[in-house]
């Protein structure tokens, strides 16, 4: 972001100076003290188990925050509104206002949200000056942060936006308006939340619905192969462009085939033209993200090799989503711990299996439990156990409690259960693994599995 002043963030926000001359600039925003950058803006956020900004502010000035956004006094530099959050939401929607050559591209869905918001920043680079979401950092925080990232040069605005309830995309949108939306799949991320498949398509297509008009330049980018999302459809005015492998979708994928590490190519085939693609992500289900990535591209005026091109160069970029590490012992490690659902870890298991075929060792699937099912977690759980078997995965290692227990019972009486990460960590030390085995770290962010994954992989 540009250097601002605070009378600027003042005025955008409705607040009040406090404590300093309103001719102070702020060259960056923070919400965390231990991280706060000379120059920063810390912005006192309340979060749970009342935990306060507030409370760390002074620290925050103390490392060279030039002032605290903040809703009470505190005896410091700062502007003062009535919401730290909500000020921060309306500072970035004031930001990229004031940047008419911006076009924002945001992201949605129930899984590979990330991953596809890797792979269009990545497409984009030829095109411009690109900002995408860090991570999954894909909520009101997030959001907003990434957003103050974009600055005078930047051409495209690449906005992850996750939801865990009606609204939330909708508040997401406001803050960021997008010109081109995608959606990438309705699946049971967060089922436990929404309540079911048609409220999470509901909470999804407010992506869609809150798009321009088509003659306004708006574009809907929509998975022909889920029924759920190709019904958004007539929730928005903009364009619609289709992906996916039915016949009729206008970007498609077709002799899809997969090489040894996992990683498949196919032809793309446009209303513009056809080109090859050799993906550097591994597993089959990247196909339909690099679909969507392409269909994005598009929309913005790429040509179609251009995009052909740079989705054969794309990489994983953000942690824990498929990275494939071999260490020198020949184990092969696949993390793909950041997160965890029916539909993801299907994936997972699947793209074990295939690595596991061209490969003399074992498959190993080391399982954290799903989080955020709902009523059927349960039989959700027991599902990917049996999906397991099925794929004939050497050894499953669940971590958990009840759920664990019922992936367990799915997959047969050699599953082992374990209680906690520590009962992990010491699980894998006694293992002695060979040249040409295939482990897979998969499970909720909340288990801290990818702790261990990274730890197999350095050093």
């Amino acid at each position: 972001m540009l250097p601002i002043t605070l009378a600027h963030i003042a005025d955008a926000t409705s607040g009040r100076i406090s404590e300093v001359s309103e001719s102070i600039e702020v060259t960056g925003i923070s919400y965390d003290s231990r991280k706060v950058h000379p120059g920063d803006l810390f912005v006192a956020l309340r979060g749970d188990e009342g935990r306060d900004g507030h409370d760390h502010a002074h620290e925050a000035i103390a490392s060279g925050a030039s002032a605290v956004l903040a809703s009470r006094s505190l005896g410091l530099p700062s502007v003062l509104v009535e919401d730290p959050l909500t000020a921060l939401g309306v500072l970035a929607r004031a930001h990229v206002e004031e940047l008419p050559d911006l076009t924002t591209i945001a992201v949605t869905g129930s899984s590979g949200k990330t991953s596809t918001k890797d792979l269009i920043a990545q497409i984009l680079e030829p095109a411009g000056p690109t900002v995408a979401t860090e991570g999954s950092f894909n909520n009101e925080i997030g959001l907003p942060l990434t957003a103050l990232e974009t600055d005078a040069e930047t051409r495209y605005l690449v906005a992850e936006m996750g939801a865990r309830g009606q609204g939330h995309i909708t508040y997401l949108t406001e803050i960021t308006p997008p010109t081109v939306g995608v959606v990438l799949n309705v699946g049971t991320a967060h089922m436990g939340e929404f309540g079911g498949p048609e409220l999470t398509a509901k909470a999804k297509g407010e992506l869609v619905a809150a798009l321009p008009s088509a003659a306004e330049g708006g574009v809907a980018v929509l998975n022909a192969d889920d029924p759920r999302v190709a019904a958004m459809a007539d929730r928005t005015k903009a364009r619609i462009i289709t992906f996916g492998t039915a016949q009729g979708a206008d970007v498609r994928a077709v002799d899809i085939g997969l090489d040894a590490q996992g990683r498949a190519s196919f032809t793309l085939r446009t209303r513009a033209g056809d080109c090859m693609v050799g993906l550097q992500v591994v597993g089959e289900h990247q196909v339909p993200n690099a679909l969507a990535a392409a269909a994005a591209a598009g929309a913005v005026g790429m040509d179609v090799l251009q995009v052909g091109e740079m989705l054969s160069t794309a990489t994983p970029v953000s942690e824990g989503r498929m990275r494939v590490v071999e260490r020198g012992d020949g184990l092969l490690v696949v993390n793909d711990a950041y997160n965890a659902n029916t539909d993801s870890t299907s994936a997972a298991l699947r793209a074990l299996a295939h690595l596991g075929r061209g490969r003399a060792g074992r498959t190993i699937a080391l399982l954290g439990e799903m989080r955020e099912l709902g009523d059927g977690s349960m039989e959700e759980h027991r599902k990917i156990g049996v999906l397991a078997a099925v794929l004939g995965i050497d050894t499953v290692t669940v971590v958990g409690t009840a759920e664990a227990r019922a992936l367990a019972e799915g997959y047969g009486p050699d599953a082992l259960v374990l209680s906690d990460k520590d009962a992990a960590r010491e699980w894998l030390g006694g293992q002695r693994f060979a040249s040409g085995d295939v482990l897979l770290v998969k499970g909720a962010h909340s288990s801290r599995l990818g702790e261990l994954a990274d730890a197999l992989t350095v050093g």
